[in-house]
């Protein structure tokens, strides 16, 4: 069994985009910029984009974020949105999900300028991405797809199932494990909630990728000798006995089911610095691509 070590691959990453930074510096020109909008003080959120502005400082990125409370108005976050569109020193941004309940999701998402949807979640580079074409992808499914890449795991030929389909991970991986190119090349089976006998399905792929968000739910039992896991929940459980009174939990059931796998990502080290890693990468994309103009 080996595992898929997102805290090494992430740094491996970051060091790369660092000396390409480098490269830009000694060159003279401006370095990439990541701007971050958040609304509200959600615990998670806030430590999350602290976690990226610190990624920015680590390769040589600069980095704004732009902190809004949680009352601010849906009119107030499209104008700051507008803001960032156009100011030329801004290569990408990102709005921190979730949002407060007066701003609608979908109409923030709409605003963010395609060219610096660093994030990947505007239609535009949604449906590039649904086309095989060049463009933004969602950085969790992008580090997953790296994550594979560098393990050298084999994707052509083989049964993907896909656990929640969520726009941000489950849906976008589906996609991609389905493309023609490495990784991908695999027959995409996509459950959700609604999926009835899912053990029997789950019990015939060769590459399992969940993101339910349900602590545990996939066992030893429902999966195959040899199967590759890729566990995307973060659930946070009450545990006294740790000094912050909880630990993280993945969707999958780590210490049975690493006992059949070939590989599996361990919860928290596995997706979740790749996350990061490939903000960062998408940004240096932007950059490029506003190079190009």
């Amino acid at each position: 069994m080996t595992i898929l070590d997102g805290k090494k691959v992430s740094n491996d990453i970051k060091n790369e985009i660092a000396a390409e930074v480098q490269k830009i510096k000694d060159k003279g020109e401006k370095v990439p910029h990541l701007a971050a909008i958040i609304v509200g003080n959600d615990g998670a959120s806030l430590t999350y984009v602290g976690s990226k502005v610190k990624a920015c400082e680590r390769v040589g990125f600069e980095s704004t974020l732009v902190q809004m409370s949680n009352t601010t108005s849906e009119v107030e976050l499209l104008e700051k949105i507008k803001e960032l569109n156009e100011n030329p020193e801004i290569d990408g941004f990102i709005v921190q999900l979730p949002l407060p309940p007066q701003i609608n999701e979908q109409k923030v998402l709409l605003a963010v300028n395609p060219d610096k949807d660093v994030d990947g979640f505007h239609p535009t580079n949604f449906g590039k991405m649904a086309l095989d074409m060049s463009t933004f992808i969602p950085a969790t499914p992008f580090g997953i797809l790296e994550l594979l890449d560098r393990y050298g795991v084999e994707t052509k030929g083989k049964h993907t199932v896909v656990i929640g389909r969520s726009h941000i991970v489950g849906r976008p991986m589906s996609i991609l494990m389905g493309r023609k190119g490495f990784p991908g090349n695999s027959t995409v089976t996509l459950t959700h909630s609604h999926t009835k006998n899912i053990t029997q399905i789950t019990s015939q792929a060769d590459i399992i990728i969940s993101a339910l968000g349900v602590p545990n739910f996939l066992k030893a039992e429902m999966v195959k000798d040899d199967v590759v896991v890729v566990d995307v929940g973060i659930t946070r459980v009450t545990d006294e006995t740790k000094p912050r009174g909880y630990r993280i939990v993945g969707d999958v059931d780590f210490a049975n089911v690493s006992q059949k796998a070939s590989y599996i990502t361990p919860v928290p080290g596995g997706v979740g610095p790749m996350t990061i890693a490939m903000l960062l990468k998408n940004t240096l994309l932007a950059r490029e691509r506003h190079n190009n103009i």
